[in-house]
C-alpha cells in the first residue's frame, strides 16, 4: 500500500458572516472554486446563542459548509457562511439552482425550522410529515411536544405522470422482511419505469434534537446508532466534530486505531452487499458464502472492541481497542471473497442481470452531489479518506476502476473496496504500537477539556463504508451541546436511485435498490 507523509491536519473551519442578499454570490464563487456544499444547518438561538458571538440569542440563525478536498491539488480547507435572519419573518434565499443538495437542505430546514426560502424550484414538503400541524416546527426551540397523530394536509403531492398505457404501482411503506419503511410510486409503462418518487421520512426519531443539553460523552450514544451499520463511521465523525471544538488533537496511535475500526466497518458492509446481490438474482449458494464470511468478520469486531457492530470503542479524545484483527485472516477472508466475486461475473445470467441496469451517468452524479461507492461506480473520485485525512500517514485516493454507472459497476466498486480495505488495514497494524488501552495523554487531554465559558463548534468529516459523513457540533460556555447537525451520505444519495431506474423495468427496482443500499434511517434523523 502506498502511502504518502503528510503532516497536516484539517483545518478549523473559516466563519464568514454574511447577509442574505449577498448568499448566493459567495455560495456560487465558493462552487466555482471546486467547493461542495457538505451541510446546512438552521440553528435556534433564543437559549443559547452562538459560538463566533454573532447571535445574541435573539433568533435564528443559518450554518453552510462548503469543503474542498484535494481534486484541485490545493489544501484541504472548510469555509463556513453564516447568516442571522429576522426572528419575526425568518427567510433566506434558495441556492437550489446553483446546487440540488442545498435545495434539499432548504426544503428539510424549512420543515424543522420554519424558515421561509424563497424562490425554491421545488417547494413541497420533504420532512414534515401530514400528521403535523401546519406552522409545528419540531427543532424550534418553543415547539412544545409532537403533535397527535391524524390527517390534516393530506397525502403527499406525488408527481403525475399521464399518457396512453401509464399505469401507477405503489410500493410499501411497510415491506417484507426486515428492510426500513419507505413508499415508492411508480409510474410505468409495461414494465418500463417512466419515473419513480421515493417518499421517506417514516423513521424519523428527533435525533439531533436528543443531543441537545447532553454533555459530548453522553453524545456518543446517540451517535452510534444513527444508523446502526455505520456506527463507527458517525461515531468517529461526532467525536471529531467535538474535538475540533475542544481544540483537541489526538495522538497518531488513536488516528491509526480508529482508521482500521472504519475499514473493518466498510469489510463487513461490503461483503453482506456482495452476497446480497448475488441472491437477488437467485444465485443463494453465492449469498450463503458470503454470508459466512459476514459471520467471520463480525466475530473479529468482538474481539476487536466487545461488539460485533464495533461500538464502544471510540470515545472524544480516546479509543480503546480489545486486540488487533490478524492481518494474515484478513487477507484470506478478502482471497475468499474475490472468488466469490470472480464465481458472480463468470455467471452469464448474473452479469447479463448487472450488466447496463440502472445507469446513473457521471454527470448525474455529479449534479446530484452523490457520495461513496456509488460515486466512484460512475467515474467520480471523491474519498474523504484521502481529502480530509485523519492522522498523517494518508492512503492514495480510491481511484474509480469502474465508471459504467451500472449495477455492475456498483458490485465491482465494492470488490474493489474490499481489496483496498484489506491493503490499508495490513498497513495500519504494521504501525500500530500495541498500546491497546486508552492513551495516557489523550485522557489528560480530554480531562483538561474544562468548560470554557464560550460557546465553540466543530466538524468532523469521515468516509463511512457508504460514503462521507459530517457532523458539526456546537457546545456552549458549560460544555454542553445545544446542536448536533448530521449528514449521511443517503441523505445524498438517495436522489441517485430514481435517476438511475428510469427507463429500467419493475423487476429489477430490488436488485437496483441493493446495489444503492441506502440507508432509510441515516437519512431521516
Amino acid at each position: 500500500m502506498t502511502k504518502i507523509p503528510d503532516p497536516r491536519m484539517p483545518t478549523i473551519s473559516q466563519a464568514v458572516p454574511v447577509d442574505p442578499h449577498q448568499l448566493p454570490e459567495r455560495a456560487a464563487a465558493l462552487l466555482d472554486d471546486g467547493y461542495r456544499v457538505a451541510l446546512i444547518a438552521a440553528h435556534d438561538d433564543r437559549l443559547s446563542g452562538s459560538p463566533d458571538g454573532s447571535s445574541d440569542g435573539t433568533g435564528l440563525r443559518v450554518v453552510y459548509l462548503f469543503t474542498r478536498g484535494e481534486t484541485l491539488g490545493r489544501a484541504e480547507s472548510r469555509i463556513e457562511l453564516q447568516l442571522r435572519l429576522d426572528p419575526a419573518a425568518p427567510r433566506l434565499p434558495s441556492l437550489a439552482r446553483l446546487s440540488f443538495p442545498a435545495g434539499r437542505f432548504e426544503r428539510e430546514m424549512h420543515d424543522l425550522f420554519g424558515i421561509l426560502v424563497t424562490d425554491h424550484p421545488l417547494p413541497q414538503r420533504l420532512v414534515r410529515h401530514f400528521h403535523w400541524p401546519r406552522g409545528w416546527h419540531p427543532m424550534l426551540s418553543d415547539a412544545g411536544a409532537p403533535p397527535a397523530f391524524g390527517d390534516v394536509e393530506g397525502p403527499y403531492p406525488f408527481r403525475t405522470v399521464e399518457g396512453p398505457g401509464v399505469y401507477e404501482i405503489p410500493v410499501g411503506p411497510v415491506h417484507a422482511g426486515m428492510i426500513e419503511p419507505g413508499h415508492f410510486r411508480f409510474s410505468v409503462v409495461g414494465e418500463t419505469i417512466l419515473n419513480l418518487k421515493a417518499r421517506l421520512w417514516f423513521v424519523h426519531r428527533g435525533i439531533e434534537k436528543l443531543f441537545q443539553n447532553r454533555t459530548p460523552e453522553h453524545g456518543v450514544e446517540l451517535a452510534e446508532r444513527v444508523s446502526g451499520d455505520t456506527s463507527v463511521g458517525h461515531t468517529l465523525a461526532f467525536c471529531q466534530a467535538v474535538e475540533d471544538a475542544r481544540s483537541i488533537q489526538v495522538s497518531e496511535n488513536v488516528a491509526r486505531r480508529r482508521a482500521v475500526l472504519c475499514e473493518l466497518e466498510r469489510l463487513y458492509n461490503h461483503v453482506t452487499d456482495i452476497g446480497a446481490l448475488c441472491n437477488d438474482v437467485a444465485h443463494s449458494i453465492l449469498n450463503a458464502h458470503a454470508q459466512r464470511i459476514r459471520e467471520q468478520l463480525l466475530r473479529i469486531n468482538d474481539q476487536v472492541t466487545g461488539h460485533r457492530l464495533l461500538r464502544g470503542a471510540i470515545r472524544p479524545g480516546v479509543t480503546t481497542l480489545a486486540a488487533l484483527p490478524d492481518p494474515t485472516h484478513l487477507a484470506s477472508l478478502a482471497g475468499d471473497i474475490a472468488e466469490i466475486a470472480a464465481l458472480a461475473l463468470a455467471h452469464s445470467v448474473i452479469r447479463d442481470r448487472f450488466t447496463g441496469t440502472a445507469v446513473l451517468t457521471t454527470q448525474q452524479a455529479h449534479d446530484i452531489g452523490a457520495l461513496g461507492y456509488v460515486a466512484r461506480a460512475s467515474g467520480l473520485a471523491v474519498d474523504a479518506r484521502h481529502d480530509h485525512p485523519t492522522h498523517t500517514a494518508r492512503f492514495v485516493r480510491a481511484e474509480p476502476t469502474t465508471t459504467a454507472g451500472d449495477v455492475l459497476a456498483r458490485f465491482c466498486a465494492r470488490t474493489d473496496e474490499i481489496t483496498y480495505s484489506v491493503a490499508i488495514l495490513t498497513t495500519l497494524l504494521a504501525h500500530l504500537d500495541g498500546d491497546l488501552g486508552t492513551n495516557q495523554k489523550a485522557n489528560e487531554r480530554v480531562a483538561s477539556a474544562s468548560p470554557s465559558g464560550t460557546p465553540r463548534s466543530g466538524v468532523g468529516i469521515v468516509e463511512g463504508w457508504r460514503g462521507t459523513i459530517v457532523h458539526r457540533v456546537e457546545l456552549d460556555g458549560t460544555d454542553r451541546l445545544t446542536r448536533c447537525k448530521i449528514v449521511d451520505p443517503s441523505f445524498l444519495n438517495w436522489p441517485a436511485l430514481p435517476a438511475a431506474l428510469t427507463d429500467t423495468i419493475v423487476p429489477d427496482f430490488p436488485l437496483v435498490n441493493k446495489s444503492f443500499n441506502l440507508s432509510y434511517a441515516g437519512n431521516d434523523l
